[in-house]
């Protein structure tokens, strides 16, 4: 199974990059995984539970215990879709803190704003469109960065780390939850099984979208493993990174801090 990203490239129309496994042009990519995540929103939360079995809240509050977050900091959620981690850290940081949900798709950002409000979640609580490339926000201004099941849908990973950094307060720390490399040959063939064959009928069945969930098995496998990732962060400037696998290695914490 491949999970090395695949580099941008330049040919005589010039630079493409991976959308899933289709080589397009590098400027289409952003518009594309918008389309993708406008078809998915209204059924996220419903597909997580179901394609985890669940087990996606597990992830999430494992985040959440490595995250270190205390009252009154600020906290910058990132590619922060329903809301899951932001509602999580509304209730951390209490009123003195911030928490900032962004999101380069507007329908996603919709729906998990419409989902916290409901919780009654207000007042600590943000809601910003924003590419992870170029965040609109001042240098060292984050306590906290977490992007859960985002980063790999970035066009360009480097510049968005290396945004990230930009961002976060020296002595801050990010968080990357992402799909990553089993560490089992065995578990990896069945992994690739459900994926390619349970994954895209059940978002056919249940969101009537086969291909959106087409590519994010896809876009999981073109996502850089957990060692070139760590390797990412530490060339981004970020300090003493290092990873934490998760339901063997399906998916990968990754932590660095900014000193």
């Amino acid at each position: 199974m491949t999970t090395e990203s695949t580099p941008n490239t330049t040919n005589e129309v010039g630079e493409t990059t991976h959308f899933g496994y289709k080589q397009v042009a590098t400027e289409q990519k952003a518009s594309m995984v918008a389309d993708v995540f406008d078809s998915v929103a209204a059924k996220y939360d419903l597909m997580n539970d179901l394609m985890s079995m669940g087990i996606h809240r597990v992830w999430k509050r494992y985040t959440i215990d490595c995250s270190g977050v205390r009252s009154g900091q600020r906290v910058l959620d990132l590619a922060g879709g329903t809301g899951d981690l932001a509602a999580k850290f509304s209730r951390l940081v209490g009123e003195k803190g911030q928490v900032i949900l962004a999101d380069i798709n507007r329908e996603m950002l919709k729906v998990g704003r419409d989902k916290l409000r409901d919780k009654g979640i207000v007042g600590n609580v943000d809601y910003v469109q924003a590419n992870a490339e170029a965040l609109p926000f001042p240098d060292n201004h984050f306590d906290l960065i977490t992007i859960a099941f985002g980063l790999r849908n970035v066009t360009d990973k480097d510049k968005a780390l290396a945004s990230m950094f930009r961002v976060l307060k020296p002595g801050g720390r990010l968080l990357v939850l992402e799909f990553s490399k089993p560490t089992q040959e065995w578990l990896s063939k069945v992994y690739d099984a459900y994926s390619f064959h349970v994954l895209p009928k059940m978002g056919q069945l249940v969101a009537n979208d086969a291909d959106s969930y087409q590519y994010l098995a896809e876009s999981i496998r073109m996502h850089p493993d957990q060692e070139t990732l760590k390797d990412m962060m530490v060339k981004a400037g970020f300090d003493n990174a290092e990873y934490f696998n998760l339901t063997g290695g399906i998916v990968a914490l990754h932590r660095g801090f900014k000193f």
